[in-house]
């Protein structure tokens, strides 16, 4: 056998034993109360601070390997970790354990006529699968969250962030022999090769959902050729969309936010929407004041060209406008870079939006109430945000905790997913020797 198979062979003997481990460990899991999955949570969050130091030495490889290879800015930025992000990391553990249980809890229930007691309650779903790239942050909170909701976590990241994983899943699984519990409650898979990923979506009887959480690609490659269900988290090409209505400062302070906050986050704005009643004067200060902010707009030279002969209105700032494609409208840039375009009013900036945008997050600035409903009501996305931010659309800013990620598609969960998104339901039926005629 080749080198290439030898490691295939055993990537894949390895996903499969963890998975059996994952499934073992599932059981005990599914016995323990609120009382110790917090005291659990708790603790690793303590042992993540105290171990801050050999977390930050670990990243530090990935961040010069990724440096070496050319990784851009954007992912640089997913995977740095410092002090204070180990510090939030282990506060959303916190946050999490101080969360209710949703497991047990009564979603429905009632009495037959025949007598028998129906209730509906949350069950953990079991194991649960994730792929993801370059963040290392998701690795414990996902952790956190299978925790909490009852559910072994099988983690699968990235070679970018493979020292990262690797460190934090230590001291996670170290903390939790330490307080008594299985450590194979969270476990890393290889990341060798692409193989290891093709294993885990199709462990059907050992996996009982896949989540990927990444770029476009990660996600197609997973939800195609997964055996095992899956919830997708879709990429996030946000728009801001600025209606004649708005007030203008506050148009630009929430398309800089969502634009400039923090760019490579899937929350962030990829596209700002110009009403073309604002006027020649007004998108000239908007587009203006982004430029200003160091961010690189791209757009349809002759779309912007409404005001005047070619770009004149706009003055030095056309010189600096990048002429768009047709990938621009869907693209996420995840960099300091937007793409901008006139429409017409609402109904405009709604044609657009569902036919380009991601499903993910959209918002609008206006002070026109019947515009905010149009918009809220029309709209095709998980999130819609009315004079608010897109940088918003985040599980902890929705205060679930930490979040699993954000699910674009329609069925079971949709926006942000926390602990009631990683449960199912069971029915109990309670009878007093109730046959059936």
């Amino acid at each position: 056998m080749t080198d290439a198979t030898d490691i295939r062979e055993t990537e894949r003997a390895e996903v499969l034993a963890k998975a059996r481990a994952a499934k073992e460990a599932s059981r005990e899991l599914a016995s323990y109360t609120a009382a110790r999955k917090n005291e659990l949570l708790l603790a690793a969050a303590d042992a993540l601070v105290a171990a801050t130091d050999d977390v930050l030495a670990a990243n530090a490889e990935d961040i010069a390997t990724g440096q070496a290879k050319g990784m851009t800015q954007a992912l640089q930025d997913r995977l740095r970790l410092d002090a204070d992000r180990v510090a939030g990391i282990a506060d959303g553990l916190r946050q999490v354990a101080a969360l209710p249980d949703p497991i047990g809890q009564v979603l429905q229930g009632k009495v037959l006529p025949n007598g028998l007691e129906l209730t509906q309650v949350r069950v953990p779903l079991g194991v649960m699968g994730m792929v993801y790239e370059a963040r290392p942050n998701v690795t414990v909170d996902a952790f956190g969250l299978a925790l909490k909701s009852g559910n072994v976590a099988l983690l699968r990241g990235s070679k970018s962030a493979v020292h990262s994983n690797t460190a934090l899943v230590n001291i996670l699984r170290a903390s939790l022999t330490e307080h008594g519990a299985p450590e194979d409650l969270v476990q890393l898979l290889p990341c060798q090769t692409h193989g290891s990923v093709q294993d885990l979506i199709t462990a059907r009887g050992l996996v009982d959902l896949v989540i990927p959480r990444g770029g476009a690609g990660l996600i197609n490659a997973v939800v195609t050729g997964a055996t095992v269900p899956t919830i997708e988290t879709g990429t996030g090409n946000c728009h801001m969309y600025v209606d004649s209505s708005a007030d203008l400062d506050e148009a630009i302070a929430l398309t800089l936010n969502g634009k400039t906050r923090r760019p490579s986050v899937c929350n962030a704005t990829e596209v700002v929407l110009i009403d073309k009643k604002l006027g020649a004067e007004n998108v000239t200060k908007l587009l203006t004041a982004v430029d200003a902010a160091g961010v690189t707009i791209h757009a349809d030279r002759t779309n912007l060209a409404a005001f005047g002969h070619d770009l004149d209105y706009l003055g030095e700032l056309a010189a600096k406008i990048v002429p768009a494609t047709d990938t621009d409208w869907d693209e996420e840039y995840l960099s300091m870079d937007i793409a901008a375009k006139l429409v017409d009013g609402v109904d405009g900036a709604i044609a657009q939006i569902n036919e380009h945008g991601s499903g993910h997050t959209e918002a609008i600035s206006a002070q026109d109430y019947r515009a905010c409903q149009e918009f809220a009501n029309r709209v095709d996305a998980a999130a819609v945000s009315i004079n608010a931010s897109t940088a918003f659309t985040d599980g902890e800013q929705y205060g679930m905790g930490a979040e699993i990620g954000i699910s674009t598609q329609k069925l079971h969960a949709r926006g942000p997913m926390a602990l009631p998104e990683l449960t199912s339901t069971k029915w109990i039926v309670r009878g007093q020797g109730h046959t059936r005629p």
